[in-house]
């Protein structure tokens, strides 16, 4: 077994480096990677231009937003487990952090990225797995109810401060309270439509609105 290694005292350049690594992770445009090998063209020239998964799927190839959806999951849960494995928990935030930063305001793309939903679900399920379940089953069980995608993934995200203060995480609870922030404000727009009754449902004809993208 490993000796737990948040018992390390780390300088501040060791953290801003743990910063650093998740964030060039979290701005690798996954979205747009994809849909310019599936020959389906540049995904900002689509819909609202966002580079998560559901303006992808505005492409009508399912399995190349899927591909986007795990891959941009995967870079917040891929950033928390290599920083803990090699620092513990803290620097675990950290990265998970820079990666979902990253995916929001990616360097790459002239800081014009996606809403950070599917980054943020995958840090969460790394930092700890149960809470990332319960994260998840929030957004499927609103998505579900309202069917609104954008109104998932704000309940979602507001509720993940509480589930890191149920499993006892209080390091994680001011970070978590950091990505609510951050994903309101990239919805700010859908939460415009939502109040005016305009934000397009799940399964919405093609004819209604088009931007109101999440991951």
């Amino acid at each position: 077994m490993l000796i737990d290694p948040i018992s390390i005292e780390y300088s501040g350049p060791f953290y801003a480096l743990a910063l650093l690594g998740g964030y060039l992770l979290g701005s690798i445009p996954f979205g747009l990677l994809f849909t310019r090998m599936a020959g389906l063209g540049d995904i900002r020239t689509v819909g609202s231009g966002n580079i998560g998964a559901t303006n992808v799927l505005r492409t009508g190839n399912r399995w190349v937003a899927l591909a986007t959806l795990l891959a941009d999951g995967a870079k917040g849960a891929i950033a928390v487990l290599i920083a803990r494995y090699i620092a513990g928990d803290t620097i675990a935030v950290l990265a998970g952090t820079g990666a979902f930063v990253g995916h929001i305001f990616p360097v790459w793309l002239k800081f014009k990225g996606g809403k950070g939903v599917a980054t943020f679900l995958g840090l969460t399920l790394a930092l700890n797995f149960f809470v990332g379940l319960a994260a998840c089953a929030t957004w499927l069980i609103v998505a579900a109810i309202a069917r609104y995608s954008s109104l998932a993934a704000l309940v979602a995200a507001a509720l993940s401060p509480v589930f890191f203060w149920l499993a006892g995480q209080w390091v994680v609870i001011p970070f978590a309270a950091f990505y609510a922030v951050l994903i309101f404000i990239r919805h700010s727009d859908n939460i415009k439509r939502l109040v005016a009754g305009e934000e397009p449902r799940i399964g919405a004809k093609k004819s209604e609105p088009a931007a109101a993208d999440t991951p």
